[in-house]
This record gives C-alpha cells, structure tokens and sequence, in this order.
C-alpha cells in the first residue's frame, strides 16, 4: 500500500513538472572506452575516455576523461574517489560557435552489488563537485571556478541471458540514474537530469566484453521550464587489466 501511495505520488508530481516543459529533441552517439586496472583484491584503479557527438549535423558535443581509485570495504561494496576532465561544446548542433568549455570534477561515492539467482543488482551512489571554466564573449579568461555540487544516484540490473560453461555469454543491461544539483548557484534546475538505459553486454572472454545499447537523457534547463530529450546509441568496450598475478 505504502508503494502505491509512492508510486501515485510520483506519478502526479512527473505528470505536473512534465506537463510544464518545453522539450528539445537531440540525438548522439556516444563511444566509450572503459579499462579496469585490478591492482590487488581490495583495489582497483578505473579509466576511462567518451566520446559524444551529434550525428544531424555531425558535429561535437562531449569530451570525457574520467578516473576512480576504487577501495573494497565489504565483499559486495566499494568506495570511490575520482576525478573528471569534462570538454562541453555547445549543446546546439547547429552552433556557429565552436568553443569548447572544460570543466574539472572530483566525485566521492560507493557502489554496492548483489547477486541473485537469475539477475544481478548493481547500486552506485556518487557526489560530484563541478568546476567550470570562466567564459567571456565566447572566449575562455581567467581560471575555474566552483559552480555546485551534484548528487547521482544509479539502479541496474544485469540479466545473464546467455550461458555456456558457467560463462556469462551476452548479458542484457538495464540502468536508471538520476542526478540533483545543490548549491547556491542553483535556482530553478534542482533537478538536472534523468538516464534510462537499454543495452547487450558481449563477453569475449573475462578480461574483454563489448556492448551496444540505447540510452535516453531527459536534462532540466537552468530556466527550470526547458528541457533537452536526447536519444542515445552508445557503443563501449570494457578491458580489464589484472596485476594480482
């Protein structure tokens, strides 16, 4: 009963913010590159680099290099501690302008996984601090400086579909994350944005796996009415690395 009333609830506020909006279709892709250094049994170091562009025109969007020291604390739960370098172009295709923005982050979190019979759980909690690159007249000046925090939570689910010999041989992806920003410079966008991903995860062997999949971002303007409703196709290699040897 206590999850219908939630689920009503949230049925009635979506239906009020969404029926406010002023939507914006995009459409990307994405590429990722996502590598796994697997220090010892407690520690992993993970990289990665995303490349994200508009394909009506062709034209850039994103830049992304990320890395996280990852800490084991339980057999299930880790902690993490990362930093971002983020490149934004402009978020109109049809921009004459072709500065690129960078912005530096530094994120802490934890993430927690939870195997079941026939499906995995995967849960990761995650605060960033973002800080921007001063701007003038379409000209980068001076240095960064602080802008807000950013709070993302992330729910998937992985569902083995395929096995042979105990091997996970295609895997189907389901995620949902949404993300809230905090801080004085944020009036009317507390929300910023909502991912739902769909994706098939191919297994080569345990130390390489690729996956395509399809994935939606629903962004909330700093205007607080407009919106950004991209449509994804994402393709990524995962590569990992181990040193325990």
């Amino acid at each position: 009963e206590m999850f219908g009333r939630k689920f009503l609830i949230f049925i009635f506020f979506s239906t009020f913010l969404f029926g406010q909006k002023n939507v914006e279709n995009q459409q990307l892709l994405w590429y990722g590159y996502y590598n796994k250094l697997q220090i010892n049994k407690n520690w992993v170091l993970n990289s990665e680099v995303q490349e994200r562009h508009f394909y009506q025109p062709l034209v850039q969007h994103q830049l992304v290099f990320r890395t996280n020291l990852d800490r084991r604390i339980l057999d299930d739960i880790n902690v993490s501690l990362g930093f971002v370098v983020f490149l934004q172009s402009p978020n109109d295709p049809e921009s004459e302008s072709t500065l690129m923005v960078p912005e530096l982050r530094t994120d802490f979190g934890f993430n927690a996984k939870k195997k079941y019979k026939y499906f995995n759980v995967n849960q990761r909690f995650k605060v960033e601090a973002r800080f921007f690159h001063q701007t003038e007249n379409n000209e980068l000046v001076g240095g960064y400086q602080f802008s807000n925090f950013r709070m993302r939570y992330q729910l998937g689910l992985d569902i083995p579909l395929i096995k042979k010999q105990d091997a996970e041989k295609l895997i189907l992806k389901i995620k949902d994350e949404v993300m809230f920003n905090f801080g004085k410079n944020i009036v009317k966008n507390v929300f910023d944005q909502n991912r739902i991903y769909i994706g098939l995860n191919y297994p080569m062997n345990k130390n390489l796996a690729f996956e395509a999949g399809y994935l939606n971002w629903f962004q909330q303007r700093p205007s607080g009415t407009d919106f950004y409703n991209r449509d994804i196709i994402r393709f990524s290699v995962f590569h990992t690395i181990n040193l325990k040897k």
